[in-house]
């Protein structure tokens, strides 16, 4: 029922909000539910996870501006297949390695893609990739209307969505689930821990890689913000503040955070973006320690078993 009540909402929202700045959540929550997916349900901290989003976003970016005739579909699905392919190369050798040493093993790949992204010659190194054509979506549906484009977002990412939802409440899951609580116990059961935490890297950074290619197509833009780690910072801050390991936190993280960035950007305390964000990390660690929906869920549990 609530999914069915958010999804009218979402519908109807570009009515009552700039289509553009409603795409940028959208992109982002995506980022942020994929990320989850790793950290809340695996247990797996990942501090290289904007590496996926820039190469989904380059590779998207770069076809549809060296292919005219390219549909944007194909430039995104194939932008989503390159981070599928990253995923597994980087997944193949973090896996191997648990806690703070994964957290490490995967921000020394990302700040590796970062450096070849700038020496790259397809990525316009500082300078990124500008004028990205949006196209027409199977060659019918012209996206270069910010309406047109918001549905073609909206729907993008309902798919991301279901596609989590429905791995966390599989078989394939609740293993997760059960090597995130207690690893040990998942391999003395018979379960091969190394081969569910590699699928699950890989779907992550495979809607990571989704999410970056559909916002290069919104924004008509791929630059190296996408690839540094403070991306990757963000996406932390995105599902600590939201909530981890619910389906819903990354979502109202990501509405939260963008909003923020956007109000602040435009007003005299500009230049503290990052300072008042880090505070409100701070606060919402302390203060919700399951973050704003888990805290929620909490306190529905508590009061209205």
């Amino acid at each position: 029922m609530l999914m069915i009540v958010l999804l009218a909402i979402a519908l109807v929202a570009p009515l009552f909000a700039y289509p553009v700045f409603l795409m940028k959540v959208l992109c982002f929550a995506l980022f942020a539910c994929a990320f989850n997916l790793l950290l809340g349900f695996a247990g797996l901290l990942s501090f290289g996870h904007a590496a996926f989003l820039a190469t989904g976003g380059y590779v998207t970016g770069f076809l549809l501006s060296s292919y005219p005739g390219l549909t944007p579909e194909l430039g995104i699905v194939v932008g989503t297949l390159a981070a599928v392919i990253l995923g597994t190369l980087f997944g193949a050798l973090a896996i191997r390695r648990q806690g703070i040493y994964f957290a490490m093993v995967t921000l020394a790949l990302a700040q590796m893609m970062f450096f070849f992204y700038i020496q790259a010659p397809f990525t316009g190194g500082e300078d990124g990739l500008h004028g990205v054509p949006r196209g027409k979506l199977l060659g019918l549906i012209d996206l270069s209307d910010n309406l047109a484009m918001y549905y073609v977002v909206l729907a993008i990412f309902v798919i991301g969505f279901a596609i989590i939802q429905r791995t966390v409440h599989s078989p394939f899951g609740q293993v997760l689930k059960a090597i995130r609580e207690n690893e040990p116990r998942a391999v003395s059961l018979g379960y091969n821990v190394d081969a569910y935490k590699l699928v699950a890297f890989v779907i992550s950074a495979g809607l990571a890689g989704l999410a970056g290619a559909t916002k290069t197509v919104v924004f008509q833009l791929a630059s190296l913000t996408d690839a540094h780690w403070h991306m990757s910072g963000e996406v932390i801050l995105m599902t600590l503040v939201g909530g981890v390991g619910t389906l819903f936190g990354p979502l109202v993280g990501a509405g939260l955070v963008v909003s923020l960035q956007t109000q602040l950007a435009q007003s005299p305390l500009g230049n503290w973006v990052s300072v008042i964000l880090g505070a409100i990390f701070v606060l919402c660690v302390l203060s919700f320690r399951s973050g704003i929906v888990g805290e929620i869920q909490n306190m529905v549990r508590k009061n209205f078993k």
